[in-house]
């Protein structure tokens, strides 16, 4: 009788740790997929364009880093698009203010329009979608920052899935940048990304009236 007693207590003492472990090998599964994930996408992230030849109705800048509006320009400048809509743009920024720190000409005076509404990337589609719409566009120049573009098309493209988007990449701000600060900043898209391809995978996309 004691001995059945202390056995059931033996087996009552191992059931946490199998749980445990199981826990922790899920865990481990987990990072892993995580980890060879990120390096996927690491691996895939697009190279900086490096030329003017991209061609579409409209052109759409992602504000963020600096350096994502001035290529935007020059492609509306040298007449790769229609139009220019910079979408996310500070309420309190306005458009001479824009066009003198981005060295906009005639093409910016009468051609770049200016959103206020967008909070976040999802908030840029929906603002470029209503842009596109109103003007009958077909194709559309997404810039923005090379690490930044595969969350913007999914985004993009989940919002005007029969527009075509034609990616046209910056290179980060501060290529010297730290590599832990480096680290962080892709490591945080990578988990955005990742969130913006579930939700559009679930759910499906919410489109403004």
């Amino acid at each position: 009788m004691g001995r059945e007693h202390s056995d059931r207590r033996s087996n009552g003492a191992k059931r946490p740790r199998r749980r445990f472990r199981l826990l922790l090998a899920a865990v481990l599964v987990l990072l892993l997929l995580l980890g060879i994930g990120f390096g996927r996408f690491l691996a895939n992230l697009p190279a900086a364009a490096s030329d003017l030849t991209a061609q579409a109705d409209g052109i759409v800048a992602l504000t963020g880093e600096g350096s994502r509006l001035a290529p935007a320009v020059t492609l509306l400048e040298k007449g790769s698009g229609k139009r220019l809509l910079i979408t996310g743009v500070n309420p309190q920024t306005s458009k001479p203010y824009l066009k003198k720190l981005l060295h906009g000409g005639d093409a910016f005076d009468c051609c770049a329009d200016l959103g206020f509404a967008a909070l976040d990337t999802r908030g840029n589609a929906q603002e470029a979608a209503k842009w596109a719409s109103a003007r009958s566009y077909h194709s559309l120049i997404i810039v923005t920052a090379d690490y930044h573009m595969p969350r913007s098309l999914v985004e993009f493209g989940a919002q005007m899935p029969g527009v075509e988007l034609v990616p046209y990449p910056v290179a980060a701000d501060n290529p010297k940048a730290a590599i832990w600060e480096s680290a962080r900043r892709l490591s945080g898209e990578y988990v955005k990304y990742i969130a913006s391809v579930v939700r559009v995978s679930l759910f499906g996309v919410q489109r403004d009236a």
